[in-house]
């Protein structure tokens, strides 16, 4: 039986190269983001792979968004996931004493709210599975902090110790969760950013889907999950 995949924010960036990826293995992937083209196209990219994908549109702010896109994933899944991705976040970079109370609920909705609530409405679907998988896409910034990132970085950092409880919550039914921490990455999250980011030493999108590949296929050493550098 091929894979079962459901990655969140896969329209674009990360989310979209970890769908690819498991589509070059013949997976079955739903890809889930807010906007329907750019998922229209992905579907289109995992079927022309070899895999055969679905969109659902979600809302990760809006917990009904979260119940209709995991109702979708696990039809079009026939009932189990295999491997779920908690990849869909907002990134920017705001001076605290700028701050406003709204920004930081927005970044901690997505990044960090969002996540346990598409968890939660997966957790189902996930026991049916023989050999579950969730991964936590974190940052480097959920390890340390940086100028402007203290929203950001609250998120991540909280990201962190939701998928280390969670896999001492979920071992004994034997689902694994991994997290991962790629450094800056190349995608669409930079469009429009204050600072001077060198876009040219950055990982690529791939990268990251490299490690989550790899960490499915790992027996152990799969819990915590760097990106290595650009060569």
């Amino acid at each position: 039986m091929s894979l079962r995949v459901f990655v969140t924010g896969g329209g674009r960036g990360i989310g979209r190269a970890i769908a690819l990826r498991f589509a070059k293995e013949g997976a079955r992937v739903v890809v889930a983001a807010r906007t329907s083209d750019e998922l229209d196209r992905v579907v289109g990219e995992i079927d022309a792979a070899g895999g055969k994908g679905c969109a659902a549109q979600l809302n990760m702010r809006d917990h009904g968004s979260v119940e209709a896109a995991v109702f979708r994933a696990v039809a079009f899944l026939e009932g189990a996931i295999d491997v779920l991705v908690n990849n869909a976040g907002v990134f920017g970079v705001t001076p605290f004493e700028e701050l406003e109370l709204g920004e930081f609920e927005r970044f901690l909705d997505v990044n960090l709210v969002g996540p346990c609530l598409v968890t939660m409405e997966a957790l189902p679907a996930l026991k049916e599975s023989e050999r579950a998988h969730v991964f936590n896409v974190s940052s480097t910034a959920g390890k340390r902090g940086y100028p402007g990132g203290t929203a950001y970085c609250a998120s991540k950092y909280g990201l962190r110790g939701f998928g280390d409880a969670l896999r001492e919550d979920l071992k004994d039914v034997g689902i694994r969760v991994s997290t991962i921490y790629p450094s800056a990455t190349d995608t669409k999250l930079f469009d429009g950013v204050p600072g001077d980011w060198d876009r040219s030493t950055m990982n690529e999108p791939e990268d990251v889907a490299e490690v989550v590949w790899r960490g499915y296929q790992a027996e152990s050493g799969y819990e915590d999950l760097d990106v290595p550098p650009p060569t």
